[in-house]
């Protein structure tokens, strides 16, 4: 049975870490708010692009651009995947369900798959597994930019121009609700066609003068699209990190509430025993006099 003293040193240490992961769950909300804010500002900007890229796919070839290219596997053909996960732990299952849901994706993949990570976690977890990895960054979400998308799409677009890959896919966490965040796993290249067509319809139509040219500026919209919807997934994993967080911190708060309960009254239990113990000697003392 442990001493009162034990018992009173775990309730101070299980209080010292409810204050940790209270404090952690605020900080995550803060964050998370601010994340969201991001995706709201984001999104106009993604919409519109999609509907002047289908706008301009409908006046020109989109079959001659190299992003559209779709090939057949071939000997020695790669698959590059794109993973991003977190920098740091304590968030439930956020950097698991994306490990699995890339190691699935490889698993199933017809092709060998090649590595771009985003975030500590993924690099750490494939680079110890001796996975080809040819781009990873870390640190981007303490203040993502679009700089950073950029880099992580100029490099997965070089790769399929040259033809060092044969198709790229994003794996990613999309944030839907603080309670919800969905694994998504997405072809990045070569671009469906549905992508840039679904705009095109009668009801979307008008008719833009361009210049230079409509193609010109077809080849120069579909770099930017992929830059986007890069970046559109980081922001995404950057909220869902921060709702998974702040909701693993929640439960670990009331965890402790409940474990500071329990050891309070197993305390006080122990605490009663021992003051009843005394008594007892005290009155067995008194009759043996």
């Amino acid at each position: 049975m442990p001493s009162l003293i034990d018992l009173r040193r775990r309730i101070r240490s299980v209080k010292n870490t409810q204050q940790i992961t209270k404090a952690m769950k605020m900080v995550a909300a803060a964050k998370l708010r601010r994340a969201q804010e991001r995706i709201m500002n984001a999104r106009p900007y993604a919409v519109q692009m999609q509907r002047v890229l289908g706008s301009v796919a409908s006046r020109v070839d989109p079959a001659t651009h190299p992003l559209l290219a779709v090939r057949e596997p071939r000997p020695g053909s790669k698959a590059l995947v794109i993973v991003v996960t977190a920098d740091k732990g304590l968030c439930g299952s956020f950097n698991t369900n994306i490990i699995k849901a890339a190691g699935a994706f490889i698993a199933s993949s017809q092709q060998p798959c090649a590595l771009s990570l985003v975030g500590r976690k993924g690099r750490d977890f494939f680079g110890r597994r001796g996975f080809e990895i040819v781009f990873d960054t870390t640190g981007i979400f303490q203040k993502l930019r679009y700089q950073d998308a950029q880099a992580v799409a100029q490099t997965a677009m070089e790769a399929f121009i040259s033809e060092q890959v044969d198709r790229v896919a994003l794996v990613y966490n999309e944030f839907k609700s603080v309670m919800t965040q969905r694994v998504v796993v997405d072809q990045l290249l070569p671009i469906r066609r549905g992508d840039v067509d679904e705009s095109s319809t009668p009801a979307n139509h008008i008719d833009y003068l361009y210049e230079p040219s409509a193609q010109e500026i077809f080849n120069q919209l579909l770099p930017r699209y992929i830059e986007v919807q890069v970046y559109r997934a980081l922001l995404e994993s950057n909220a869902a990190e921060h709702a998974a967080r702040m909701t693993a911190m929640d439960t670990a708060t009331k965890n402790s509430a409940d474990m500071i309960a329990d050891l309070t009254l197993y305390m006080n239990k122990v605490r009663q025993a021992a003051i009843t113990r005394e008594i007892i000697e005290v009155v067995s003392g008194a009759q043996a006099l």
